[in-house]
């Protein structure tokens, strides 16, 4: 093949995880009714992920047979510290959401990533965060009324007693 480029590294892994992810997704479908019909409600569901199995599937040869790039590191160029840094970030910020709620868990998540990224004063980083979530609080909480997490922060009785203040009108 003319221009064939070589593998990278961490890109036959990564496609074995989507293929596999496929597969599951396909296992899946096929729980919501089996194949009885085509017009059965797992027959879109199957279908779809029967071609993104195959398609994974022929990547997955494909990939495979390509060179190796030995002059690439997964580490430097693929997988950079701070990537790795914002994953784990995530995680934790997945795994507190819950026990802690909304309000606390995203303060603390912007404020590290905010502090990382600008290289400024804690300060800034917090003010910044704290803007920001006050921002999305009352867009997505007020505005559109979504239901987030409430944890440790009374959210229910301070936006009452706000409604109440200002005589309900919002």
């Amino acid at each position: 093949m003319i221009g064939e480029t070589k593998r990278r590294p961490g890109e036959r892994a990564f496609t074995v995880v989507l293929f596999l992810g496929s597969l599951f997704l396909l296992w899946s479908a096929y729980g919501i009714s089996g194949f009885e019909a085509l017009s059965s409600p797992g027959a879109v569901p199957m279908a779809t992920t029967f071609v993104m199995a195959v398609t994974l599937g022929i990547v997955l040869v494909k990939t495979a047979r390509r060179p190796r790039d030995t002059a690439e590191r997964l580490g430097r160029e693929v997988l950079p510290p701070l990537v790795v840094v914002f994953a784990v970030l995530l995680l934790l910020y997945a795994v507190a959401l819950e026990p802690l709620g909304f309000l606390p868990t995203s303060f603390l998540f912007l404020l590290v990533s905010i502090r990382i990224l600008s290289k400024r004063s804690i300060l800034h980083a917090a003010l910044v965060a704290l803007l920001s979530l006050a921002l999305i609080y009352v867009l997505f909480r007020i505005v559109f009324t979504v239901l987030i997490p409430a944890g440790i922060v009374p959210e229910a009785e301070i936006l009452s007693a706000l409604r109440a203040a200002v005589g309900g009108w919002f």
